[in-house]
């Protein structure tokens, strides 16, 4: 080793002194002595005490040059990296390069330091990198704070007292000492834990806080680690092959906009096989192998908390990470098939939904029930007294029609023949009518979080220093909200219970329709079957909620069942449904104006139905076939099919739509229950669409 690597692997005062911004050193430090005037400097500097330095090339040692050059004011104290940190804790210490791999343009060197008798290593693209990322290993091994709340002040953050599943704070990663580093063409290691972005939280790209760090904690500024700390600065893909050297990870497919592209890939690990996907392959790399960690070794390597999936209460047959993953992907793949690789006009979207069915603990098995686009409700001037306008055109309100169709299918399927009852999804019940068999579970899936309380947050607003919530929405936390007409957003209810009248709506009163989260918060209680087709089959709910993008544990949680926890008296058989809550935050944000069509398909049709959202009927004019109408036609359908005795309400002569509801009075009372505890909450009324509307009748 000659003279030149031996100075650069030392970490002498200069070594340390150049990774310092020159900002932070006075202007006496940083240079020679101001040159009094009319003295003449030499090209090799002046004289006195001060520092040498050569003039810039091409100034002939004249002091012109000199004289205009300005003086630099000092700007903020920047934090400190792990090799200044290290070096004022243990000065002297020597890195040692072990080793230098990679081809010329991109060389990997991997850089060692002994501390306290052990060795720590480091790699990076650079030795200064490679010495960077041992000192870090260095600090971590032996600088500890006493307790967590000293930890994060050092960091610059604030924790609050008071924790609030209201509360708007984000949980942000860990930060490391390196964030004022300029980085590297070459992308730095993530770890697992997206919040929309276009890649997992980054060791490159956590900074410390610019305030400066109280005297009175000499510690340098460490992360908490969590309850199983992952390898510092190592991706998912990097740990599992340490764990399982060799793994070959395979591309299995590539759907999505050409703006939101979703790739998936594959890997097979001791056997089982895990897959994952993502707006890159990378991503998708990435969470295949996060998958992998999390079911054979319990390794989970995002722990904040407002990303975790939140569990369900009943039976969980599926791993959330895997089943959100593999939902959202089913979806968008039904999505590109119907839209010919979205390249037809009506692949244009803000909003993207679908119900999907499993019938086992296999996600391979699952099967897309429906898929639906859209953002509006319809004008008040095309309300329909006979049912014909579909009111409510948002993507997750369509799917859930959608998905009534397909169970009055199998509905019917299961009283064609005793053949046909194997392939149905209903079973008789012990109880009377019909209910679900035991393995058949429906997940409902939202590219974006749903309008209304669920959406009420700032998912990228910084920790505040103040533990109280200031917010200026606090006061409307949980509250129901309604749609805007023709419009996108939603408003909080009048604080007095406002009744909707036909004639009010048509001269030109706005016509209120619920929010989304309101209504899923509704289904969560009287369950997804709807009034009609809760007198042939038992509460229905869902499974899972998974979205695809503004994915907050604590938000959405509240928003489904949280604000209405106080809910009694509910019939036999219903309940307050807590559904398992994930999110992949794998969708792009869709910027600009939304399409004005809804775009809606049920397994079982050949194409897909496109409705104008402001008319509630597609361009023709005429009805859809989700319209109230239609699917009255298939419930008196049924009812001429199903014995009496075979009923969970009994009504012998159906007359209108209204009075078919009404005799569903379990699921009635249950409705009561539900908008009783909104009131006694104090997030207020429920509001309905004008009575007239389901005042029709099937006789022309």
């Amino acid at each position: 080793m000659d003279v030149e690597d031996e100075e650069s692997m030392s970490s002498s005062s200069a070594d340390v002194k150049e990774n310092r911004n020159l900002d932070n050193v006075s202007p006496r430090d940083s240079g020679a002595p101001a040159p009094i005037e009319g003295t003449q400097l030499s090209n090799g500097g002046g004289g006195g005490g001060g520092r040498k330095r050569p003039l810039e090339e091409g100034s002939n040692g004249h002091s012109k040059y000199r004289l205009k050059k300005r003086r630099k004011m000092p700007g903020p104290v920047l934090p400190k990296n792990a090799l200044m940190q290290l070096n004022e804790i243990k000065p002297g210490l020597q890195y040692t390069l072990l080793s230098q791999t990679g081809p010329v343009h991109a060389p990997r060197f991997v850089m060692s330091v002994e501390v306290n008798g052990q060795v720590f290593e480091g790699s990076g693209p650079t030795k200064k990198k490679a010495k960077l990322h041992a000192a870090e290993k260095a600090l971590r091994s032996f600088v500890q704070f006493p307790n967590a709340s000293e930890a994060h002040l050092a960091m610059g953050r604030t924790l609050s007292v008071n924790t609030d599943f209201t509360s708007d704070q984000a949980d942000f990663p860990d930060t490391l000492f390196n964030g004022f580093e300029t980085p590297d063409k070459v992308e730095p290691p993530f770890y697992v834990g997206s919040n929309g972005d276009d890649s997992f939280s980054s060791s490159g790209d956590l900074s410390l806080s610019a305030s400066p760090v109280p005297t009175s904690l000499a510690q340098p500024p460490l992360p908490v680690p969590p309850p199983f700390p992952p390898p510092s600065g190592k991706n998912p893909v990097m740990i599992l092959n340490e764990l399982r050297p060799g793994l070959k990870y395979d591309f299995l497919s590539e759907s999505g906009e050409s703006h939101a592209k979703s790739f998936v890939m594959s890997v097979v690990v001791d056997g089982q096989f895990f897959e994952g996907s993502g707006r890159n392959k990378k991503l998708a790399k990435a969470r295949a192998a996060q998958s992998a960690l999390a079911t054979l070794f319990n390794l989970h390597l995002d722990q904040t908390p407002s990303r975790q999936p939140v569990l369900s209460e009943g039976l969980q047959l599926h791993l959330p990470q895997v089943l959100a993953d593999a939902v959202s992907r089913l979806v968008l793949g039904k999505f590109s098939d119907l839209t010919d690789n979205f390249s037809s006009p009506h692949a244009r979207r803000k909003v993207l939904a679908g119900v999907v069915m499993t019938t086992g603990t296999d996600v391979k098995d699952a099967k897309v029930i429906s898929v639906s686009t859209g953002t509006k409700c319809i004008n008040g001037e095309y309300m329909s007294d006979r049912g014909l306008a579909l009111n409510d055109c948002h993507a997750e309100i369509i799917s859930r029609r959608s998905l009534l169709r397909f169970l009055y299918t199998q509905l019917e399927l299961y009283l064609t023949s005793k053949d046909d009852q194997k392939r149905s999804i209903f079973q008789k019940s012990e109880r009377g009518g019909f209910r679900l068999k035991d393995t058949v579970q429906f997940h409902l899936y939202i590219s974006t979080s749903p309008c209304g309380d669920a959406r009420i947050f700032s998912p990228h607003e910084p920790v505040l220093e103040e533990p109280a919530d200031r917010h200026p929405n606090r006061k409307a936390r949980g509250q129901l909200r309604t749609k805007i007409e023709s419009g996108e957003g939603t408003i909080p209810v009048r604080s007095s219970a406002s009744v909707q009248t036909w004639d009010g709506v048509l001269q030109g009163e706005r016509l209120l329709t619920m929010s989304c989260s309101d209504k899923i918060a509704r289904w969560n209680v009287v369950g997804i079957q709807g009034s009609l087709l809760s007198i042939f089959v038992e509460p229905i709910y869902f499974s899972s909620i998974i979205l695809g993008s503004l994915y907050h544990g604590d938000h959405l949680s509240r928003a489904m069942y949280q604000r209405i926890s106080n809910i009694e008296d509910l019939p036999p058989l219903y309940t307050l449904n807590k559904p398992l809550l994930s999110g992949n935050n794998a969708e792009a944000r869709q910027p600009g104006k939304a399409p004005n069509f809804s775009v809606n398909w049920t397994v079982g049709d050949s194409t897909i139905e496109v409705i104008n959202a402001t008319t509630g009927k597609d361009e023709l004019g005429r009805a859809s076939r989700l319209c109230k109408h239609a699917l009255y036609c298939r419930w008196m359908r049924v009812h001429g099919k199903v014995p009496p005795h075979s009923q969970r309400s009994r009504i012998t002569k159906p007359t209108t739509y209204h009075e078919s509801k009404l005799a569903a009075r379990e699921y009635q009372a249950a409705k009561a229950r539900l908008f009783t505890a909104f009131i006694k909450a104090g997030l207020g009324a429920w509001v309905e669409k004008p009575t007239e509307q389901d005042q029709f009748s099937l006789v022309p």
